[in-house]
């Protein structure tokens, strides 16, 4: 199986549902802590690049951080350049999962998508 890219945050429960997803779909998985190792603004504009979502999708609107610094109103104003240095000065401001191959990007943990973008076992192919 493909070896994943995985931004987590080990206290979010969303996170750990992906992760071990992912590795009962026999993924070998490179964990990368968010919020102590943020990606840099070039590595969150080439994952949103990959992603095909809007930058402002990246954002966690549930956060604390995101709500603290009233993001809501302020993010229309800003250029792609812009979102992609904030999240990246911050991995609380980041939603997550991130997982990537290189190649493709998903974002959160829905196990529709999962087995769309991670799941090719070999029973279903």
């Amino acid at each position: 199986m493909t070896s994943l890219k995985v931004y987590h945050y080990e206290k979010c429960s969303t996170c750990r549902n992906a992760i071990k997803w992912l590795r009962n779909a026999g993924h070998e998985l490179e964990l990368i802590p968010i919020v102590e190792q943020p990606p840099t603004p070039d590595e969150v504009q080439d994952l949103i690049a990959k992603s095909g979502l809007e930058s402002k999708k990246f954002f966690n609107v549930s956060g604390e951080v995101y709500k603290e610094l009233g993001l809501k109103d302020k993010l229309a104003d800003m250029d792609e350049v812009e979102r992609a240095r904030l999240l990246a000065s911050n991995g609380k401001l980041i939603k997550r999962p991130v997982v990537t191959d290189g190649e493709h990007v998903t974002l959160g943990f829905k196990p529709e998508l999962y087995e769309q973008s991670w799941g090719q076992k070999e029973e279903s192919q």
